[in-house]
């Protein structure tokens, strides 16, 4: 993206799509105290690409940055996104933010940057996981499962072994849990293999049929 405020290109946007503001980290930080000032920035590859100046209120904070969509010119945006706060259950206080977009105000603990940041409802994102197929998922939690035995990442690399410490028990039902999951990322990926060989082929009978006339 250009910046806070360029807008998505093509389908329904992913959440991972946009800069994201979570009030959890903020508070996490203790930097939700009235009067502080601070200025939060996103890197990618190393380098900062868009930066927030945000201050913080007694139930609001200021946000100030610049925006610019498709390419245009920049201009400077100054609004306030309203806090509210509910009590945990072991003692302490949670903080939310109350989504600034005219007509919501949903209580959510990420608002994501457009022109302005607002709920996901609000810029109608969808869960990165939403757009997963079975075989995409099965794959992400079969290496979820490679990660937990310190096996080598990527399930074609087959099985490792037992991690020093667990028990055999567990091991083996986690063993078993991969297996099943592989099993179906396996067949996911047969099935769309042989279909780009579909493809393949039905482009190449149309070649054939081009050159013939």
């Amino acid at each position: 993206m250009g910046g806070f405020g360029s807008g998505r290109r093509f389908g329904k946007a992913c959440t991972d799509d946009m800069q994201a503001l979570d009030v959890r980290k903020l508070q996490r930080q203790r930097v939700l105290t009235p009067g502080n000032s601070l200025t939060w920035s996103r890197p990618v590859n190393g380098d900062t690409c868009a930066t927030i100046n945000l201050l913080v209120g007694a139930d609001r904070v200021t946000l100030n940055y610049r925006t610019r969509q498709r390419g245009g010119d920049w201009r400077p945006m100054s609004y306030t996104v309203p806090l509210a706060w509910t009590a945990c259950n072991y003692g302490g206080r949670r903080a939310w933010w109350l989504c600034p977009a005219a007509g919501c105000g949903r209580r959510v603990a990420v608002l994501y940057g457009g022109a302005v940041f607002a709920c996901r409802h609000c810029h109608r994102l969808a869960y990165r996981c939403q757009r997963e197929t079975d075989d995409d998922r099965a794959t992400r939690r079969a290496d979820k499962i490679r990660r937990r035995l310190d096996w080598e990442p990527g399930i074609l690399n087959g099985n490792g072994l037992k991690p020093k410490g667990m028990h055999w028990r567990t091991f083996e039902r986690l063993q078993s849990l991969h297996d099943a999951h592989v099993n179906v990322a396996l067949a996911g990926m047969s099935a769309k293999l042989g279909l780009l060989q579909t493809r393949l082929g039905d482009i190449d009978a149309d070649l054939d049929r081009w050159r013939n006339r």
